[in-house]
């Protein structure tokens, strides 16, 4: 009998790295699945991309104050989805954050102040999740105001990863790893019989792993500030702003979510490092299935109450 081996392919998917691993004791076999996983992430990035005028995402966006847009179950199931998490994080979470001008935020070299907070806080106005009107019935997406724009950069990792897992499994994949640039959901073992290891980089260098995890069964996503920055007057701020205030999130270097869906976990990363230590955590301890491990710009660890790093 062929013993059993790791077999991976990585490729630029959603604009970003995925890397996807079967386990298998033939190569042909495993390569069929991962191309299966790969065509997976394909379609659903066609469906929610902001880059093509035809996708669905762009059509709610172009109609924002004008008509609601029938989109498919799949695309209005997502969306209420957003919508629930913006609800659990108290609009921590929110897919209007699309609506921020990118002339306000364009975190590149050139950018060397901050706008000022009237500024920011104008841009943001049109943030609000309240005004994504879902009708269930005609399945119907509805911008209420002109101008507001969703955007999935907040999930949709997650949700592709959690997608081209299912796929696998369903092929027949019983041991596997979908890696999306650091979100990822990893199945089964290795081929020696242990669990997966995860490293989570290190928040000052992301090049080096700051703890290692080994799982089997769950999700882990990383949100820090390491990924997209501009230093200002020597100070780091992070690609991540406040939807209340329009300005970047300061304190937090790096929020680990491990759950047992990789939309979950993708999805509340960011809202953690809006929300602070303290709240965060208090949010996250109220929850099931899902932990964190936060550290802040002072190198604190602080974790949820299930955790124990050693």
């Amino acid at each position: 009998m062929t013993a059993l081996q790791v077999f991976k392919k990585a490729c630029k998917l959603m604009g970003n790295r995925f890397e996807l691993t079967v386990v298998s004791a033939n190569e042909k076999w495993a390569n069929e699945r991962i191309d299966a996983g790969i065509q997976e992430i394909q379609r659903i990035e066609k469906l929610l991309t902001t880059f093509s005028d035809d996708s669905e995402t762009n059509q709610v966006n172009s109609n924002a104050g004008i008509k609601p847009v029938v989109v498919s179950r799949e695309t209005f199931d997502l969306i209420r989805r957003c919508v629930m998490i913006s609800r659990i994080t108290q609009g921590a979470f929110d897919i209007t954050y699309g609506s921020i001008d990118k002339r306000l935020w364009n975190f590149d070299q050139h950018m060397t102040s901050l706008p000022d907070e009237a500024t920011a806080k104008k841009m943001v106005r049109l943030i609000n999740y309240r005004n994504i009107i879902l009708n269930e019935a005609d399945c119907t997406v509805f911008l209420r105001e002109q101008g507001m724009r969703i955007g999935f950069g907040g999930i949709g990792k997650g949700y592709a990863a959690e997608r081209a897992k299912l796929i696998m499994v369903q092929q027949g994949v019983e041991s596997g790893v979908v890696n999306a640039s650091g979100d990822l959901n990893a199945w089964g073992l290795q081929p020696d019989g242990k669990k997966w290891t995860i490293g989570i980089a290190n928040p000052d260098s992301s090049h080096q792993v700051f703890s290692y995890l080994n799982i089997s069964g769950l999700a882990v996503a990383t949100s820090g500030n390491y990924e997209k920055f501009i230093l200002i007057d020597g100070k780091k701020y992070s690609h991540t702003i406040n939807p209340r205030t329009g300005l970047p999130v300061t304190g937090i270097k790096s929020v680990t979510i491990i759950s047992t869906n990789a939309e979950i976990a993708d999805a509340m990363a960011t809202p953690v490092t809006i929300m602070g230590v303290y709240a965060g955590l208090d949010m996250i301890n109220q929850m099931k299935d899902i932990e964190a491990i936060i550290i802040d710009d002072d190198d604190n660890l602080y974790t949820s109450k299930n955790i124990n790093i050693t």
